[in-house]
């Protein structure tokens, strides 16, 4: 099954923008194979019965899986989910296996792993869930894809919904609303799931919020198909099943999901209205039996009361339908009129229930409807447009309007001051009732235009309405309505110039109603807003009247709040009217505070704004004018241009927002909390205005402390930001009031911004007191400095409630507003550091300035360190995904995040380098990974560039500061891990992860002024003139070699007569840690080290012990010199401690920064210029340190995998990257020729000091091991060969061969350097040969079975390098261990596995004594008695069935099959070494001879399974155990006589398979072996390998048959025997064949037609080598096509993989050529041997032989042909002599025609 995230993922990458051609088709992919999955959306098996017993016996077999088995806790949780979830046994069972894989659920409680696997059943529904909502908003709203993709993504949904999609949607939401299993669950079942972080969250609101989801699908659904009849009703019924308790619970969700549903019907039909001309048409609107009952099912009475109002708004949009469905054509005239009749019902019916008022109040204006998905509230607010259009535009709507503007205009008239009866008020209420409706359209109207401005434009239905209503209003009702109706359509700049034109030509009745010049003056506000800044300007010149009405008190407070609205909106337009506005504004506004205190007596209160506000407004409880008037001096403050009086200017209005507003703002009341936040918000804009406008000066500063105040209403003042400062750095009742605000806390802001209408300016506030806290906090440690010790730094304020400072830096969790996060960060940042400059930032984090440095400690206190690496983490990815980044870095996100996380370790024993240590477990957490990666390597935070540049720096002393010295080794190890992480994960299809990881690699490996780009080879000029400036890699290992102090590994001389008193060895001795009683405990980085404190308690028990026998006894002296002993050993301690630490540390700086070389190498070489001049100063500078005094013996361990690699990578280089020039694509022969591409004096270098390394004083065998495996590395580089098949001499003879002679010198260089630097290294291990085999010997004699195994391959190295160590080297084999206990070998045991290694570099150190030093080597073994070491071995006898072969161990490890192999082959190849030793001379058997027979019987089973004749070997393995086992016995059976293992027989079986001629090609047997291959699923082999084996194996069956004819004197027959005469001994081989003289001659002709197609094809290929550089790429991709590579590598290389993959193939060619030489040789003399046989007997017996010279002319015919192409064959085609052959031949026709003549 597909995953759904993976789903998910697909489809965001595709429809993210622009998609790829190959996004587009796994786009396209993925919605194939997930296209069962959205037919049955949502749809999962239901438990059964029997799938529920399969699950309780605890084994349960999954689909395309092996039987899983199961614990208790298993079974438990799966069968819970089941009944949780209403979900398949065997299901659960399977999402219980993938809550394991994601979540390692071992060691977890129950409910926890309960918890985990719903949460990842619930995420794999929402991946669905998100995927076919954003293909289905892509086709509805996305115009910014390919229109072609977007077609495809309409056909593909609409396809699903033809399959009962939407169906399936409305099934979903009503099962999600159901509280049961299926659903929000039910009683019982668990509440709580886990999501992917790891966060509780309820089951409850998972489901909600899927619901919701579903419901966006099903509008979106209808948008793309209409909606059928049928649908249309199950719809509706879904808003009443919705709708029952939207508004009951209060949860926001819920009235989503119910207006969502709502939406999707009226949108469904308003659609379908408008449809008649659309693409799609109308489906429901020419169904008049779908109109009747939907009409019935519609106006049905007896709803609940919580659904009427959305029924009511169907209704409504159901009599719209009705009306735009009057005149269509195709209905009748009775239905026509029926329609009319239920339209103008609906009508009724929906303004007698003011629908209107429902929607506007319910809906538009809920908090759930403002935080809604923009995309749907446009859409929402789109189709209210289009009913109102059809509405307005239709006579029966008209009619409708007038009426109800008809009952609004005589409702009630404009009020009276005279007081009314109660019957009178009781009829103006039901008179205003009346008018309900109508003022309910026009606030519908406006709210729905106000949010979507770009409606109105072109609007000439809404422009006619307008007019038809803005006539005389009687009611001022109507008239308030009206206005505010017109402040919604000014909202754009059209709509502003006309609503400006109607009020021109307007005169309305105002007669003293301030709700109605309120209204009026919301309308100005908004037209100079929204208006055209040539033209609002010149609109209103005359601003006077409004400020006429300000102080007088029997204005309304919110009139008065209007008027100041309306007057800042003048303030922008030009500086005249702000000085305008200015001057008005004393001349008629409320003074601030009036009152006086004059001689001790209180002056009568006026009428202020101090008195307006805690009066009057106070007493009604809401405070516009307040609010405005702040508003407007803010506005007036932003737009003044005089900083000069540093706010003194304002400094009376400051005193009154502090005092009278702010201050006491908690302990007012408010009749809407909206007052209270806006309020609160105009007075924090006030502060942080004074601070950021007004800069104040040292001298102000001064004058603050010395007296120099403003006095104003009796109180001393001093200029307001000094003012806010001294509030904020004391303590006092701005700070107190902004940390009321700011204390309410992340999730509280989070959830009334989202539920409640006033969230807004809740948010707005809270994010006012961040940026208040933040600019203050740039400035306190410069008013600190002055004002100590009375005022402090904010922090140290905040340090008095640790609360305060958790939740200021946990608003990093509010998700809402990412500049809310950003102000967290920053405070978080300010905790941490002071302000750097870019100049320090490298080395920031060895200073210890952080304002909090225990900010950690309280963190941690408080349990919210887990959270907040959490919301970092989430901050992190989401600031990764941002297309647009800050310019400055100081002022991004990301980089603040980065900043702290460097600052915030070093609060940790204030060691600095767990700073690094938490940035990189941040980059190795799945979680953080990627978006801290993507920020670190991006080059505006240059985070690795400056942090290399500080740890090139040298050390801190340790005489001197110690502790900086350890933490500064630790912080570059973790760096140096960084580094390595950074270059390892990098994508190298990422353009910015691809030159990050180049710029690194330049700046660590090559000279910065230089361009990293050009790569090079030229090595002799480079290793001269390279190297004068170090790598900096260089010199940061330079800068971790260092001598250590000594180490104080014994305990002072001076306490030895007291060790046993204080019984230190036993408290030393103890390895328990101090909770357990001991003395030791683990530092931060795991070292074990002496707990001093234990240590000192333990010493003085003993000390106080002795002192009172030492009382006793008198002894003043010894007490003192006990005491002084337990000081000694306290100090012994602490030095050792100290010592252990800084090893530790500079241990783990190399292994850092061994990570960053090996990462280089292995996967970023390709970034490196002059890449043999980096790999051999590496080298070199590695060997130089592990070979330095200095180094200890872990250290060298590290180093030691750095050489390893670099080696290696010195060799594949060598091999694999040849001539690298940009400028030159030709391949040479030097590049085949030979793979060393350093000159002999640096490989001379590279030896010398491998060699001092391995025989270094102190050592192990882990160290070893890896030297001995880098000297074989260094041993195979120096041998130069392209293919360990291919000798230099081989490779010069084909590249030579038809050659001119031009290339000749140049080869001869080559080989002269190959034959020096031999010389070379054979000189150099002489010098050391003593001591370097004592120490090979030594491993290969006694350790483990890993270091003998690499030991033998050394010895094994040295004998091929240097011939005299043969004897030196053959001792080991005295001591081998027997070879008859191996038999277990071929057991499935990893020990046995290693035992194997070590046993097969034992047999290959045997072969290379054997075959390198020819008959003198295996002479020598001979002697020593190997054959009958080899003979006692029981392993290769062991018969394994053919399942063993599928049989595996783990990856990596060879089955038993292969395993047996590695035995059996290097064996009989020793055997057949061995053979070599035969004197073929003489007839009996000598030594050797009888020694191998012996073997051979006593091993019959292994040669009986060998020779079987059971068809083809199917395996190269089979097949070269057959080749060996067959030379063997051709070398040594034709000696036996007896008969009675069958040996004889097999061979002659499987002569008879493998010289039968195929007429219908030359390899016949090889098509047939490849077939055969395939049919059994074996991998494909190269046929060439196939075609020598088989060569060779035919040349030991004719070489058998040719000594038993030319020593035994064995006759065949022409044309073979009846095969049951002959009788088998022992047991039988198959079928019992004889050879007989036409078989050889078929193989005569097999092997003539092989051997000219072979010579043809070396021919080819030689003279195809020297036109390599005329071919195209395809050409020489075409002959390397078994190299593999990639496309980017250079056209050299390819030629150079080209002429490596041709010479080998031509060297096969020439070793079978030579192989066909020898059989077209032995079968000539076979057949030459019988024809002289058959003459000489026919000269004795002329009558008998009558009968076989048909025969024989039938044979002798058949071979002419073969003959005469044997003939034609030349010596310079095969490269052999064939004058044998032609004498043969000649020899062969001379006998036949004397014998037939």
């Amino acid at each position: 099954m597909v995953s759904y995230r993976r789903l998910q993922s697909t489809v965001e990458v595709a429809l993210a923008g622009s998609p790829s051609p190959q996004q587009r088709t796994e786009l396209f992919h993925m919605l194939h194979l997930c296209r069962p999955d959205f037919e049955s959306f949502l749809l999962y098996p239901e438990p059964k019965a029997a799938d529920r017993t399969e699950v309780l016996s605890k084994e349960v077999k999954l689909p395309d899986a092996p039987p899983t088995v199961l614990d208790d806790q298993d079974v438990q949780i799966a069968l819970k989910l089941s009944d949780d979830y209403h979900l398949n046994e065997i299901d659960c069972v399977s999402l219980l296996v993938a809550a394991h894989q994601e979540w390692n659920l071992l060691g977890r409680e129950p409910l926890e792993g309960l918890r985990l696997s719903a949460g990842l059943w619930f995420t794999e529904r929402r991946a669905l869930i998100n995927s076919l909502q954003l293909i289905l908003r892509a086709v509805v709203l996305d115009e910014e894809l390919d229109p072609d993709l977007v077609v495809d993504l309409r056909q593909y949904i609409e396809s699903l919904i033809d399959a009962g999609l939407r169906k399936r949607l409305v099934t979903l939401i009503k099962e999600l609303g159901r509280e049961d299993p299926s659903g929000l669950g039910g009683p019982g079942v668990e509440p709580y799931v886990m999501d992917a972080r790891g966060a509780l969250v309820l089951r409850h609101d998972v489901a909600l919020r899927e619901r919701l989801s579903i419901c966006q699908c099903l509008v979106f659904s209808c948008l793309i198909v209409r909606i059928n009849s049928q649908e249309a009703k199950d719809i509706y019924g879904l808003v009443k099943d919705c709708s029952g308790d939207a508004f009951s619970s209060q949860s926001v969700v819920k009235l989503q999901i119910a207006y969502t549903v709502m939406f999707t019907l009226a949108i469904s039909l308003i659609s379908d209205a408008l449809g008649g001309g659309h693409e799609m048409g109308s489906v429901l609107s020419p169904d008049a039996v779908f109109r009747r009952e939907f009409h019935n099912q519609v106006m049905e009475v007896g709803l609940e009361s919580t659904t009427k109002g959305f029924t009511d708004v169907i209704r409504l949009v159901w009599g719209v339908f009705l009306m735009s469905n009057v005149d269509t054509s195709g209905i009748s005239i009775n239905e026509s009129q029926s329609d009319i009749t239920n339209a103008r019902a609906c009508l009724d019916h929906a303004c007698e229930q003011n629908v209107f008022k429902f929607l506007v109040e319910k809906i538009l204006k809920a908090a759930a409807f403002e935080n809604d998905d923009p995309d749907l509230v446009f859409m929402y607010n789109a189709y209210l447009h289009k009913l109102f259009i059809i509405f307005l535009s239709n006579p029966i709507g008209r009619e409708k309007i007038k009426d109800l503007k008809n009952v609004a205009m005589f409702s009630d008239p404009y009020p009276t001051e005279e007081p009314m009866e109660d019957d009178l008020i009781t009829r103006r209420q039901a008179m205003q009732t009346q008018a309900d409706p109508f003022i309910s359209l026009l606030e519908l109207i406006s709210e729905v235009y106000q949010r979507e401005p770009a409606l109105v434009s072109d609007n000439e239905v809404l422009w006619n309405f307008i007019r038809f209503i803005s006539e005389d209003h009687s009611s001022y009702l109507t008239l308030v309505a009206f206005l505010k109706m017109l402040v919604g359509l000014a909202c754009s700049e059209e709509g502003a110039r006309q609503v400006y034109q109607m009020l021109q030509n307007k005169t309305f009745r105002t007669e003293g109603d301030a709700k109605a010049l309120d209204a009026y003056l919301q309308v100005l506000k908004k037209v100079l807003e929204a208006g055209s800044e040539v033209e609002r300007s010149l609109w209103f010149p005359d601003i006077e009247p409004l400020f006429k009405l300000l102080p007088f008190e029997n204005v309304p407070p919110y009139l008065k709040g209007s008027l100041r609205n309306a007057i800042s909106a003048f303030v922008p337009l030009s500086p005249v009217i702000r000085d305008r506005v200015w001057s008005l504004l004393d001349a008629y506004d409320l003074p601030l505070s009036a009152a006086t205190t004059l001689g001790g007596a209180n002056v009568q209160q006026v009428y202020d704004m101090t008195f307006e506000l805690n009066e009057v407004e106070a007493r009604q409880e809401e405070y516009p004018s307040t609010i405005s008037y702040l508003n407007l001096l803010n506005v007036l403050m932003a737009n003044d241009p005089d900083k000069s009086h540093k706010g003194q200017k304002f400094a009376g209005i400051f005193k009154f927002v502090r005092d009278q507003v702010f201050g006491p703002y908690a302990q007012r009341a408010y009749a809407d909390p909206t007052y209270k936040w806006q309020m609160v918000v105009a007075s924090l804009r006030h502060f942080q205005m004074m601070l950021t406008l007004y800069d104040v000066s040292e001298g102000d500063l001064q004058n603050s402390l010395e007296g120099s105040e403003q006095s104003f209403g009796g109180a001393k003042l001093y200029l307001p930001p000094i003012e806010i400062m001294k509030d904020l750095m004391g303590g006092k009742s701005i700070f107190r009031s902004l940390m009321s605000i700011v204390m309410l806390g992340a999730d509280f802001v989070l959830e009334e911004r989202i539920s409640k209408n006033y969230g807004p300016s809740l948010e707005e506030a809270v994010q006012l007191c961040l940026e208040l806290l933040v600019i203050a906090f740039q400035k306190d440690i410069f008013y600190a400095d002055h004002w100590r010790p009375i005022y402090q730094t904010i922090d140290a304020i905040l340090s008095h409630d640790s609360r305060q400072i958790i939740t200021l830096i946990q608003y990093i969790h509010y998700e809402s507003l990412s500049t809310i996060q950003h102000l967290s960060i920053k405070i978080m940042d300010v905790f941490r550091c002071d302000c750097f400059t870019p100049s320090n930032c490298a080395k920031r984090v060895l200073l210890d300035s952080s304002r909090l440095p225990h900010i950690v400690s309280l963190i941690v206190d408080a349990n919210a360190a887990a959270n907040l690496v959490e919301d970092y983490a989430a901050c992190l990815e989401a600031r990764s995904h941002e297309l647009q980044t800050s310019d400055c870095v100081k002022e991004d996100s990301g980089s603040l995040i980065l900043r702290i996380n460097l600052l915030n370790g070093q609060s940790f024993n204030q060691n600095a380098y767990t700073v690094l240590q938490l940035v990189y477990e941040l980059c190795v957490d799945e979680f953080t990974s990627g978006p801290m990666l993507d920020l670190m390597r991006t080059e505006k935070y240059d985070f690795f560039s400056c942090h290399l540049d500080s740890a090139c720096e040298p050390l801190p002393k340790r005489e001197t500061n110690h502790s900086l010295r350890i933490s500064s080794l630790q912080q570059r190890a973790w760096l140096f891990k960084l580094l390595a992480l950074d270059l390892h994960v990098s994508d190298m299809d990422v353009l910015s992860h691809r030159r990050s990881c180049r710029r690194l690699v330049g700046k660590l490996f090559m000279d910065e002024s230089v361009d990293p780009l050009p790569v090079t080879n030229a090595v002799p000029a480079l290793l001269t003139n390279y190297g004068l400036q170090k790598m900096k890699v260089l010199e940061l290992l330079d800068i971790l070699q260092f001598p250590l102090a000594e180490p104080p590994t014994e305990i002072p001389q001076c306490i030895e007569d007291f060790k046993e008193d204080l019984k230190v060895e036993e408290i030393l001795n103890n390895p328990a840690l101090v909770d357990d009683g001991g003395i030791y405990t683990l530092s931060e980085r795991g070292d074990r080290i002496i707990d001093l404190t234990a240590f000192r308690d333990k010493l003085w028990q003993a000390c106080k012990r002795l002192e009172m026998q030492y009382n006793i006894l008198a002894n003043e002296r010894r007490q003192v010199a006990v005491r002084d002993a337990v000081q000694q050993l306290l100090r012994w301690a602490w030095k050792r401690n100290k010592f252990l630490e800084e090893q530790a540390a500079q241990l783990h700086m190399l292994v850092g920064w061994t990570q960053l070389v090996e990462v280089t190498f292995s996967r970023r070489f390709e970034f490196l210029g002059n890449r043999i001049q980096v790999i051999y100063d590496t080298l070199e500078a590695v060997l130089d340190a592990s070979c330095s005094s200095d180094c200890s013996l872990s250290m060298a361990y590290v180093l030691s995998q750095v050489v390893l690699t670099s080696m290696a990578k010195l060799q594949d280089h060598g091999i694999f990257a040849p001539g690298e020039e940009d400028y030159n694509d030709d391949a040479i022969y030097g590049d085949v020729l030979t793979t060393v591409r350093l000159p002999n004096t640096a490989c001379q270098t590279i030896l010398s000091k491998l060699l001092t390394g391995v025989l270094r004083p102190e050592s192990s065998e882990a160290l070893r091991r890896r030297q001995f495996a880098s000297l074989l590395s260094y041993f195979h580089y120096c041998q130069g060969m392209v293919n360990s098949e291919l000798s230099v001499s081989m490779m010069r003879g084909l590249l030579m061969e038809g050659q001119d002679g031009v290339e000749d010198t140049e080869f001869e260089k080559l080989e002269g350097d190959q034959a020096e630097l031999a010389q070379m290294n054979f000189n150099m291990l002489r010098q050391e040969a003593t001591a370097l085999l004592d120490l090979v010997c030594k491993d290969a004699l006694h350790g483990s079975e890993t270091a003998k195994a690499i030991a033998f391959y050394v010895l094994e190295a040295l004998v091929a390098v240097d011939r005299n160590q043969v004897k030196k080297s053959l001792h080991v084999f005295s001591l081998f261990s027997n070879f008859s206990n191996i038999q277990a070998l071929i057991l499935p045991s990893r020990d046995m596995i290693r035992r194997l290694y070590t046993l097969e570099a034992e047999l290959a150190l045997l072969l290379r004594v054997c075959f390198h030093n020819k008959k003198r080597g295996a002479q020598a073994l001979f002697a020593m008695g190997a054959i009958q070491h080899l003979s006692s071995c029981k392993a290769i006898d062991v018969q394994l069935t053919d399942d063993a072969r599928k049989e595996h161990m783990g990856i990596g490890l060879p089955s038993q099959h292969d395993r047996q192999h590695q035995i059996v082959i290097p064996v009989l190849r020793l055997i057949l070494c061995f053979t070599t030793l035969i004197d073929t001379g003489r007839k009996d058997r000598d030594e050797v001879a009888l020694e191998v027979l012996e073997f051979v019987k006593l091993h019959h089973g292994l040669f009986d399974r060998i020779l079987r004749d059971d068809g083809t070997k199917m395996y190269l393995a089979d097949l070269e155990e057959l080749h060996l086992a067959t030379a063997i016995l051709s070398k040594v059976w034709p000696f036996e006589g007896s008969e009675d293992f069958g040996f004889k027989q097999g061979l002659f079986n499987l002569a008879y398979i493998y010289f039968a001629q195929d007429n219908q090609s030359r390899s016949g047997f090889i098509q047939f072996s490849k077939s055969q291959r395939q049919n059994m699923g074996v991998p494909a082999e190269d046929s060439k390998k196939i075609e020598l084996l088989v060569t060779r194996l035919r040349g030991n069956l004719v070489s058998y048959i040719h000594t038993l004819v030319s020593k035994q004197g064995m006759r065949l027959n022409i044309s073979g025997t009846d095969s049951s005469e002959v009788v088998m001994r022992h047991y039988t081989l198959g079928l019992q064949r004889q050879p007989s003289l036409k078989l050889v001659s078929s193989l005569l002709e097999q092997a003539a037609l092989d051997l000219e197609s072979s010579a043809e094809e070396k021919m080819l290929i030689v003279a195809k080598l020297p036109d390599i550089n005329e071919l195209t790429r395809q050409e020489v991709d075409d002959i390397a096509k078994s190299k593999q590579g990639s496309e980017m590598e250079s056209m050299r290389k390819r030629r150079y993989l080209a002429m490596v993959e041709m010479c080998t193939d031509a060297s096969i060619r020439d070793t079978q050529i030579a192989c066909l030489v020898l059989v077209v040789e032995q079968a000539l003399e076979i057949l030459y041997l019988h024809v002289e046989a058959i003459q000489q007997a026919a000269q004795g017996a002329e009558d008998s032989m009558q009968a076989q010279k048909g025969e024989l002319d039938a044979l002798g015919q058949k071979l002419l042909p073969t003959f005469e192409k044997l003939e034609s064959i030349k010596e310079d085609k095969v490269g052999r002599g064939v004058k044998h052959i032609h004498r043969l031949i000649y020899s062969l026709k001379s006998q036949t025609r004397r014998y037939f003549d």
